[in-house]
């Protein structure tokens, strides 16, 4: 089967019954706009030759894919002649300018939002990668940005705080709630209705009302885009799985759409457990939610009987939300994907792993797909090829982490 047949929301802005536009109707011009200027980009060769070029000399594209010998050999073991029963590689986002896959969509937001003419950016984040992408790419192209970021990723994320700041980004922190990533998609919309003649939202997931789940993963598919290239070159097939984390999902839905027509590859998309399912304090919206509509979009979220929206946990600042990209609940409906969890511990276990046989600090994002990798390989065959989305690294995680193994940062 080709790969080649796009996935589209209907004219509504849905992927079968998910996503949508629920937002006020002061936000439907600027949408409007907004779809327009998207669709006008990608058939304009000018904006995508600079967007690749951007990507190739200012991201540093295309990342590498690592093949995780030491690794694989730990969790698989051995064949007669030495080599790994299962083969596990990496898709190195981690080695991307600002040490994440979020630039890649701040890149081609921001050239959108010079397209329409909007110098104000606004955005938010929860881990800090996204809001770092924003202000990396709004220095580069001159371009005024606020961040929204609530209390609680401020003092899980001091360092991203401080890297935004440098870059020249206000950071505004919201108190509101939980204080975390729900809280600051809140108040960025706020601003974004109060000021949207004037102010583009730089949304940094594939969440939220059309066209952000579309946009959001036409500009990260570059992920998988270049995985399998990259895959075919060194395996000569494709991989029998592709593993990531979701939170809002981008880097996962980045890494799944070039492989969708591809039936033979398996999606595993890898939720935050927290301190366990059969616990409020967790992030898995598709492994124990219901769908509802949150931010713009009608999807899986994690909602009380009443409707409203529960608090949630996880160790790991960025898969700390509530709910997920439509994209992703479409895929656990027509069961193109399926959708694990990994605890808190487990993620830490395996943040260990990595940094121990690889020599690879992952963030706590990635470590919950690599989390579930060491239940995978158990139950599959030899000669099992994975490729895992590993969508950041663990500089940022350094004293979150330190704090939950007991170490003491001096």
């Amino acid at each position: 089967m080709s790969n080649d047949a796009p996935v589209l929301p209907d004219e509504r802005g849905r992927f079968g019954e998910f996503g949508g536009r629920f937002v006020p109707e002061t936000l439907m011009t600027a949408i409007g706009e907004l779809e327009r200027a998207f669709a006008e980009a990608q058939a304009d060769p000018a904006f995508r030759d600079e967007l690749d070029a951007l990507l190739r000399d200012f991201v540093g594209r295309p990342t590498p894919l690592y093949f995780a010998e030491n690794l694989s050999k730990r969790l698989a073991g051995e064949d007669a002649n030495g080599e790994p029963r299962v083969r596990i590689y990496l898709k190195r986002e981690d080695l991307a300018h600002t040490g994440a896959h979020k630039i890649n969509n701040a890149v081609g937001q921001g050239l959108l939002a010079r397209r329409l003419g909007k110098r104000r950016i606004i955005a938010e984040t929860g881990a800090g990668q996204h809001g770092v992408a924003a202000a990396t790419v709004c220095a580069m192209l001159g371009q005024e940005c606020i961040v929204y970021m609530g209390a609680e990723d401020v003092r899980r994320q001091a360092l991203n705080v401080f890297r935004m700041k440098l870059l020249g980004a206000e950071v505004r922190v919201v108190d509101s709630g939980s204080r975390t990533l729900k809280d600051a998609i809140n108040e960025a919309i706020r601003d974004w209705v109060t000021n949207v003649e004037t102010t583009h939202y730089l949304l940094g997931s594939a969440v939220g009302p059309h066209p952000y789940p579309l946009m959001v993963r036409e500009f990260q598919s570059v992920i998988g885009g270049e995985a399998r290239e990259q895959l075919l070159g060194v395996e000569g097939r494709l991989p029998d799985y592709a593993v990531a984390c979701v939170g809002g999902g981008s880097n996962a839905i980045g890494l799944f759409h070039p492989f969708y027509m591809d039936e033979s590859v398996h999606f595993i998309g890898v939720e935050a457990g927290g301190e366990g399912l059969d616990t409020p304090r967790h992030a898995a919206p598709l492994s124990a939610g219901r769908p509802g509509v949150l931010h713009g979009a009608y999807s899986f979220l994690m909602q009380d009987e009443g409707g409203q929206i529960e608090e949630t946990h996880s160790i790991s600042a960025g898969l700390d939300y509530p709910g997920v990209g439509p994209e992703h609940s479409f895929y656990k409906e027509s069961g193109r994907a399926t959708y694990a969890t990994a605890t808190d511990d487990e993620a830490l276990t395996a943040f260990r792993l990595l940094s121990e046989t690889e020599g690879i600090i992952p963030a706590l994002e990635p470590a919950h797909a690599l989390a579930h990798i060491v239940k995978l390989v158990r139950d599959v065959a030899d000669g099992t090829v994975i490729v895992v989305g590993l969508s950041g690294r663990g500089d940022k995680d350094m004293e979150a982490t330190a704090k939950a193994l007991g170490v003491k940062l001096t």
